[in-house]
């Protein structure tokens, strides 16, 4: 038996704090703020009475979910830790939804949350402690990476200024999010003359170790009218996973884990590539962005380095990508990310990223221009890949509208 979860469930709330380098907040401290701003921006309001259970991602956070559960004051109820390495939050959420989708829970809290900086030995020290595999010594993820952007040059002529325009596109919205991490522009030179972390990644391709939480409550599609008359449906989901080590791949100009998920979520959501109208996708380094236009469908392969230079990943283009900042900017507090991508999505379909949503903890999530909005949205598709190179990609597709 399988589940679909097309039009079964749907998000009506969603919240954020801002994304940073946050040494004045503990891990309970971010939880708790962003899961108050997600209760606050339900529109009819909810008791958290009404939560029947809870998912809970993090990769370096306390290891079970009953922490989850006392921080957020949530008892009596099952609550599930997940962790599927930068996949987290958004494997999170696709647990939720088909927990909901089976009919066995009416209403669900999806929280992300990950404190990334002030611990004993950093991410350095904590990686150092972990399982290695003789075909994996001195790999880290800039290398990893970059062996794919390195073969996508070698292989359909992609320069390092297509890498850094993305870059550059980042951090046009980055800046005009204030729950970002990086809020400033940069240059294509910039990009260029940075230093090189692990060739063709530049200081400026990679994004930022970061402090960050997010948090959705989805529900049976059926509730929704109680909570929100703007509720935001789910339409599809995919996970796929390849092998770590390296050298048993045999493509490196795609991430086939993208390419199987991609598949799978267009599949149960009935949707193409032609009708997402906005993604946001996981930029850990630029050239994943690139290669992930092609991977996702959103232009053909090889032909990314020309979707670059026309533009079609900003808001006017074919398929505006990562208009709340990616990664690169915003941020990547890697079991957050997801649904941090999640909550934008939930914004941008119900037109509120050009303003102040209720979730945002009272701060705009964009300039008072607006630019931020993408006009006339309607489906939306958040991706994250996980492990080196990647060894897992979770998608999920959501639509204002039931389809």
């Amino acid at each position: 038996m399988s589940v679909n979860l097309r039009n079964k469930v749907a998000v009506i709330g969603g919240g954020l704090i801002r994304f940073g380098e946050l040494y004045d907040k503990s891990f309970g401290d971010m939880m708790s703020e962003a899961y108050l701003n997600c209760l606050d921006s339900i529109d009819k309001g909810i008791d958290p009475k009404e939560i029947n259970a809870a998912w809970y991602g993090t990769v370096r956070g306390p290891a079970t979910g009953s922490i989850a559960g006392t921080l957020l004051g949530l008892g009596g109820i099952p609550i599930t830790r997940i962790e599927n390495a930068c996949a987290t939050g958004s494997d999170t959420f696709r647990n939720a939804c088909f927990a909901v989708a089976a009919g066995l829970y009416d209403v669900a809290l999806v929280v992300g949350c990950e404190k990334m900086l002030d611990r004993p030995g950093g991410l350095i020290g904590l990686d150092r402690s972990g399982p290695r595999y003789f075909d994996m010594f001195a790999l880290t993820m800039p290398s990893a990476f970059g062996v794919y952007g390195t073969r996508h040059m070698h292989v359909f002529g992609t320069e390092r200024k297509h890498f850094a325009m993305i870059a550059v596109k980042n951090h046009y919205y980055g800046k005009m999010n204030p729950l970002s991490h990086f809020r400033r522009e940069i240059t294509v030179e910039q990009v260029l003359d940075a230093p090189i972390i692990s060739w063709p990644m530049g200081l400026y391709d990679c994004c930022p170790v970061t402090d960050g939480a997010a948090a959705v409550i989805i529900c049976r599609e059926e509730l929704t009218t109680k909570y929100t008359d703007s509720p935001v449906y789910v339409l599809g989901s995919g996970l796929a996973v390849q092998p770590t080590r390296l050298g048993l791949r045999n493509d490196f100009t795609s991430m086939m884990p993208a390419v199987w998920a991609a598949q799978q979520a267009y599949k149960m959501g009935k949707v193409g590539p032609d009708d997402i109208d906005f993604a946001e996708v996981h930029d850990c380094f630029t050239c994943t962005e690139l290669i992930q236009y092609e991977d996702l469908g959103f232009c053909k392969k090889g032909e990314a380095k020309t979707f670059v230079e026309n533009q079609e990943m900003y808001i006017g283009g074919k398929h505006p990508v990562n208009v709340s900042g990616g990664l690169k900017s915003h941020g990547h507090p890697i079991g957050t990310t997801g649904v941090a991508q999640i909550v934008e999505l939930f914004w941008q379909l119900r037109n509120e990223a050009g303003g102040s949503p209720k979730g945002a903890g009272g701060l705009a999530v964009s300039d008072p221009s607006g630019k931020r909005q993408i006009p006339n949205a309607e489906i939306g598709l958040q991706q994250n890949i996980g492990g080196a190179g990647p060894q897992v990609s979770c998608i999920n597709i959501l639509s204002n509208k039931k389809r």
